[in-house]
């Protein structure tokens, strides 16, 4: 009997690493991989503490605190949700960090005269709230289809896509260089390295193919005087996170209001990245794996303001990084939440990751972000476009996804809850694909079986009348019709008045 239960123990051990992101790798190339995904996302981590803490007027040794915070924090989050522990963790490769989605909000907070004290009073409260409605999130697997998720896979593509070109440019627009072509040249050949890179036969070589163009890419701006790590050796080695270090948070109700929102469209980006991220590395993603993945996004976020930092979110960006690489497992990810919070502990590192030139990253976030967007376009050709208004689902919800990126004013005359939420591209194309997708695929009272001009525009027609003229073993050769002995079918012109 203890041996039949040492068997089935085993056997159900055996099934459990069974899925693609359980997969465990050397100690090394987990960490080189890890060090992969820190790097892909650490223009995106520092830029919401840079741009909320100059909004509070805040000196750069305060900004610098913040930029720590963050870091360590956003390690602790991803730990947490590539982990997991009961109740709280998708176990998915998602790294998570500082939200954007909230930086707008948390601006307007600073400039309403709450001050930073404010904002992370709205934060912790927001959170909380975020955790006790996670159940209803977690109900809404079923409404999203290949049509849903490949859209807002699309989306996030391309929504990315303005990062990458910014990057590339040189990050900072008021800079004499911005736009450069120097600066476009290095971007280039960043990207050319990672093309390169990633033709060459060996497999771990192509997989590190990012990295290692960034690297490349950084010797090369040291050569042309592009890279500038004199700074690296200034400030402290190494800092703890001081608890409330700009004091203790206040609880404002309209500032808690508009969190509240802030909180929504994360619930709703980070609800996505979970299925985008599923559906690359090919696992089951159900309404309880969604639930742990947001309690983890806003337990993380509620503790996030004890260590002055803000909102966690998945990264998108990293998404694109698992699908390029191939690299599925979730421990890689883990080693990159390590190396966040080893980062945290020591600023003078992440000044050293801080001296990658921007261009670099845009080099290679192209590619990133690119893939992240084919990603989901594979994921669109398994819908089934026949009868039925999957088409206009895809084409309004992408389209409506990218009005913010095109004109990021549009919303400005909006209520400031309206542009909130739908300032993000991501969240515009997830609410308009969930809400079509219910009304043409589960309300479907009034549809037809063509239900649509655009329907019919995509596939060739032939009249069933046509087909009742032609015989057993007729066929079409050269433009003429030939019959079953070879012969070749007179066809008659078409009557021109009779068309009238």
């Amino acid at each position: 009997m203890n041996t039949k239960k040492k068997l089935a123990a085993a056997a159900a051990g055996k099934g459990a690493q069974a899925r693609p992101e359980d997969q465990r790798l050397s100690i090394g190339s987990t960490f080189a991989y890890g060090f992969q995904h820190v790097l892909t996302m650490y223009g995106g981590i520092i830029a919401p503490p840079l741009i909320i803490g100059a909004a509070a007027g805040m000196n750069s040794q305060d900004i610098g605190l913040l930029i720590a915070a963050c870091l360590f924090v956003g390690g602790l989050a991803t730990i947490l949700q590539t982990v997991g522990i009961p109740f709280f963790g998708s176990q998915l490769p998602l790294v998570q960090g500082v939200s954007f989605a909230g930086v707008s909000t948390m601006v307007a907070i600073v400039h309403g005269g709450g001050g930073i004290q404010a904002v992370f009073g709205s934060v912790i409260a927001a959170s909380l709230i975020g955790l006790l409605i996670t159940p209803l999130f977690s109900k809404i697997i079923r409404f999203f289809p290949p049509v849903v998720t490949g859209t807002v896979i699309t989306t996030i593509g391309l929504t990315l896509m303005p990062v990458a070109a910014n990057w590339a440019m040189g990050g900072n627009n008021k800079a004499p260089n911005y736009g450069s072509v120097a600066n476009i040249g290095l971007a280039a050949a960043t990207m050319g390295i990672v093309l390169l890179l990633s033709k060459v036969g060996s497999a771990a070589i192509s997989r590190l193919s990012i990295l290692l163009a960034m690297v490349l890419g950084t010797l090369v701006a040291v050569v042309f005087g592009m890279a500038d790590f004199s700074k690296v050796g200034q400030g402290e080695i190494v800092a703890f996170p001081t608890p409330f270090a700009f004091g203790p948070p206040t609880f404002e109700l309209a500032a808690i209001i508009s969190m509240l929102i802030v909180i929504l469209v994360t619930l709703t980006e980070t609800s996505a990245d979970i299925i985008a991220v599923g559906e690359i590395v090919g696992t089951k993603v159900d309404s309880k794996r969604i639930g742990n993945g947001l309690r983890a996004d806003m337990l993380s976020s509620a503790i996030s303001p004890l260590f002055n930092s803000f909102t966690q979110s998945a990264f998108a960006q990293n998404v694109g990084l698992v699908a390029i690489t191939g690299v599925k497992s979730r421990f890689v990810v883990s080693a990159g939440g390590v190396i966040l919070v080893v980062l945290g502990l020591l600023p003078v590192l992440g000044r050293v990751v801080a001296a990658v030139p921007t261009p670099v990253l845009g080099g290679a976030g192209i590619v990133l972000f690119g893939t992240v967007a084919a990603s989901g376009i594979r994921t669109l050709s398994k819908v089934d476009y026949k009868n039925n208004m999957n088409l206009i689902v895809v084409a309004a919800s992408i389209g409506f996804g990218m009005i913010p990126i095109a004109a990021p004013t549009f919303y400005d005359q909006f209520p400031s809850w309206f542009g909130t939420i739908f300032h993000s591209g991501i969240s515009s194309a997830a609410v308009m694909a969930i809400l079509l997708n219910l009304l043409f695929n589960h309300l479907r009272a009034g549809n037809s079986d063509n239900q649509s001009v655009f329907v019919a525009g995509t596939e060739r027609l032939v009249k069933a009348d046509d087909l009742r003229c032609l015989a057993e073993g007729d066929r079409f050769e050269n433009g003429k019709l030939i019959d079953c002995d070879g012969k070749e079918v007179p066809v008659q012109a078409s009557d021109k008045a009779s068309e009238h």
